[in-house]
């Protein structure tokens, strides 16, 4: 069960026109987009995007999946909620909820990434320094 005081991390996307599909509610893509967009808000937080930045190593997207509970609507706001989901040896998950203006969950995401170094063009173990920041989440 997703407890929503259980995810640390938030961010408030204000609904644009340009989101809707022809049913007048934010189309299934957009929610993808969301999720991206909580994934890049943990990256920033944890300091893996600067990792990234400094070693050309960092984090790819290995899976992804998103659960639609209910449609979102123009005029609004989406609140993607993100927490860890897990560890393993070299790739950890991300649980993702998407709020309405409400606070009703109308979306549950899930990603699974894993530690890439984009040089050698290979995997590597969650280094402990990231390993014990991203568990703060």
């Amino acid at each position: 069960m997703n407890e929503i005081a259980d995810y640390k991390l938030s961010l408030d996307l204000r609904i644009d026109w340009s989101d809707l599909d022809m049913y007048e509610h934010v189309n299934n893509i957009t929610f993808m987009r969301y999720l991206q967009s909580g994934r890049v808000n943990f990256w920033e937080s944890t300091g893996i995007h600067e990792f990234y930045q400094k070693t050309n190593q960092g984090t790819m997207l290995v899976s992804t999946n998103c659960d639609f509970k209910r449609p979102l609507h123009y005029p609004g706001v989406a609140r993607v909620l993100t927490r860890l989901d897990r560890i393993g040896n070299s790739s950890f998950s991300l649980r993702h909820l998407i709020l309405n203006n409400e606070n009703q969950i109308c979306a549950e995401g899930l990603d699974t990434v894993v530690c890439y170094n984009f040089d050698k063009k290979c995997t590597f173990p969650v280094p402990d320094w990231l390993r014990e920041k991203i568990s703060q989440y």
